[in-house]
């Protein structure tokens, strides 16, 4: 069933009693083509994108949830292609690009609302900074704006400009950058693949890897064993327990970001707002709820909560940049598992063991990554190559010494 206006509108005059399932919940065949572990918005990609532009059907995502149930449902929905270095900026604008048409492409409302992303600057050493990032982003094709006080001020006048220790002096601005409804992209993307014969096997979790000679053959499941020809794993902060079932070590730690949102409150902000001192970022839903994050709790856990410390450090990040949100009550917080990598980028690329793959590494930028994580994975895993954009995603490239530090921290991913 394709969804349109006129759909909507008849079944409304018919008592929605027309509607079929979003997807099937077949049973799991003895074997597949292609096995992608992880049902969240990057495996859901990956298999909508193998199945749509390679014509591969004989594939099934196993999640040992429910879909939208992980990091995907877990985030703050930010969209964005402002990077620096050329090995990541080509990709996260490959990625805006797909976000821009993805609604239409697979036929489901994701709320992709361009609302805008403005990084404040508060020193004159970031203004440099940040004007070298906004040309990198030029150089890539994307969108960039540099605006002084006044500009700033013009967008956003309740923040705190004459702040003794952070004044704010500017901010970049990128205008196709937003927000979008993070489940939503799950279920489009799942939908998508199964119209295209693709199974999607909920409560079903991996609990080895089989390999026969250095080559991978399939998993063993909570439902029983699975055959593959090649098996792609992309379940983010899980990532060192899941690849260790084949033997193989990741140079990735797993930590908790957390995120919060507000009680509902009056149109207040137009986009998204990232303050350049302490690690803060602030958008508003569609809802009114402020949604907010911060910094990632700096110990390694599996956890999907975080501790009390960095709740205190985020809330002054917000009251530092705009004071009156001291007054608005915070409703809900959650955590989602990060797979934080060694120099901040993530991976796309093949393990040594042959037939099995490796998508991870995404750190907190996961989820605006997820249009062109399934397009590079796919890509990937139906020809053998990686795909132009994704190159540098090599699991080898800190042996070559070819890091991509994109905050410029080193070998610290507490600090990414």
């Amino acid at each position: 069933m394709r969804y349109s206006a006129l759909k909507v509108l008849t079944q409304g005059l018919t008592g929605n009693k027309g509607w079929k399932r979003v997807w099937r919940d077949p049973e799991p065949k003895a074997e597949y083509d292609i096995i992608i572990i992880g049902g969240g918005g990057h495996g859901l990609a990956t298999a909508y994108y193998l199945a749509k532009e390679y014509g591969l059907s004989n594939i099934a995502v196993l999640e040992k949830g429910w879909i939208g149930g992980g990091n995907v449902g877990r985030n703050t929905t930010i969209i964005r292609s402002n990077y620096l270095l050329p090995g990541n900026q080509p990709f996260y604008e490959l990625s805006m690009k797909l976000w821009e048409g993805l609604e239409q492409d697979f036929n489901y409302n994701a709320m992709v609302s361009q609302r805008g992303i403005l990084n404040l600057f508060h020193s004159d050493a970031q203004r440099d900074a940040f004007s070298r990032r906004g040309n990198a982003m030029l150089l890539s094709g994307a969108d960039a704006e540099m605006l002084d006080q006044n500009g700033v001020r013009a967008m956003y006048p309740f923040l705190n400009f004459d702040d003794a220790r952070f004044p704010i002096k500017g901010g970049l601005l990128q205008k196709r950058a937003g927000t979008v409804r993070h489940d939503a992209v799950a279920w489009g993307f799942a939908r998508g693949a199964d119209m295209r014969g693709v199974d999607i096997i909920q409560n079903c979790e991996v609990t080895d890897i089989t390999t026969k000679n250095g080559v991978c053959i399939g998993v063993e499941t909570s439902r029983g064993v699975i055959k593959a020809k090649k098996v792609a794993s992309c379940v983010a902060g899980s990532s060192n327990r899941l690849m260790a079932m084949a033997g193989l070590r990741l140079p990735i730690e797993t930590h908790v970001l957390q995120a919060f949102v507000t009680e509902g409150l009056k149109p207040l902000l137009s986009g998204v707002v990232t303050f350049g001192v302490g690690h803060f970022y602030i958008s508003q839903s569609d809802k009114g709820g402020l949604v907010f994050g911060g910094n990632i709790d700096g110990y390694n856990t599996y956890a999907q909560r975080g501790n009390l410390p960095v709740v205190e450090d985020v809330c002054e990040g917000g009251m530092s940049l705009m004071p009156m949100i001291g007054r608005a009550r915070v409703l809900r917080m959650w955590g989602g598992q990060m797979d934080m990598s060694m120099d901040g980028s993530p991976f796309i690329d093949k393990t040594s063991i042959e037939g099995l793959y490796f998508n991870g590494g995404w750190c907190y930028g996961g989820f605006k990554a997820t249009p062109a994580s399934g397009w590079c994975y796919a890509h990937l895993l139906a020809t053998g190559a990686p795909h132009p954009t994704a190159t540098a995603f090599r699991l080898d490239r800190f042996k070559h010494g070819k890091m991509l530090d994109e905050k410029g921290v080193g070998a610290q991913p507490n600090l990414q």
